[in-house]
């Protein structure tokens, strides 16, 4: 009966120390999982970025011309401006 009972707690520390292992491990693959999830999101942020800049890129008909684009936005910067000091008069 001694060694019964004996044999039983060698096995529970057995089983407990496996699920301990398996723990750490499951710890240590989250963390892992949670760098390359905030990495993703940072990617996700600067292709969104990237997206946004070409949308407005287009949307001032400057595929490849930049100083078309620079012109365009500084008339409608005069026109902005214009309507400010219409609204305040």
């Amino acid at each position: 009966m001694l060694e019964n009972l004996r044999k039983d707690i060698e096995k529970l520390i057995s089983l407990y120390e496996a699920e301990k292992a398996e723990r750490v491990r499951l710890q240590a693959l989250l963390l892992e999982r949670d760098a390359e999830n905030e990495a993703c999101r940072k990617q996700i942020g600067d292709l969104e970025q990237q997206v946004n800049n070409l949308q407005l890129s287009e949307a001032f008909g400057a595929a490849g011309d930049k100083t078309a684009a620079k012109e365009k936005i500084e008339r409608l910067i005069k026109e902005i401006d214009k309507c400010i000091s219409l609204l305040e008069n």
